[in-house]
């Protein structure tokens, strides 16, 4: 039974993070580049003031595969840089807890791009 919950908690989490994003899209004239900046912005902040760990506590995959989820990610890996290497860790902590999804996006995109032969508009 705790896995139904586990993947209904991650489920119904995530869904609102994507439900937000999409009424963003259509409400409003921002572009979804900007979203995406905003939400990656918003989970470090909300990160960084402790608000978004009981949400990852709760949801799983469901707060951490989107993109609040890397912010969060990201702000959580400056901060215990921060405990262990001082001011320093303000620019490399960062980095350090997201290097494998960055290094994925990269080369991923490479793949895509070389597999794939690109359009012009």
């Amino acid at each position: 039974m705790d896995l139904f919950k586990d993947i209904f908690s991650a489920f119904w989490v995530g869904g609102v993070i994507c439900v937000i994003g999409q009424i963003l899209i259509d409400k409003t004239k921002l572009q979804p580049g900007r979203i995406l900046v905003l939400y990656v912005c918003l989970g470090c902040i909300l990160g960084a003031v402790g608000i978004y760990k009981p949400i990852v506590d709760y949801a799983g995959a469901g707060a951490t595969v989107p993109l609040t989820g890397f912010g969060y990610n990201l702000a959580k890996g400056v901060m215990e840089e921060i405990d262990s290497s001082g001011f320093l860790g303000i620019f490399t902590g960062g980095l350090k807890a997201a290097a494998g999804g960055i290094s994925g996006a990269v080369v991923f995109s490479w793949l895509a791009a070389v597999i794939f032969e690109p359009k012009g508009k």
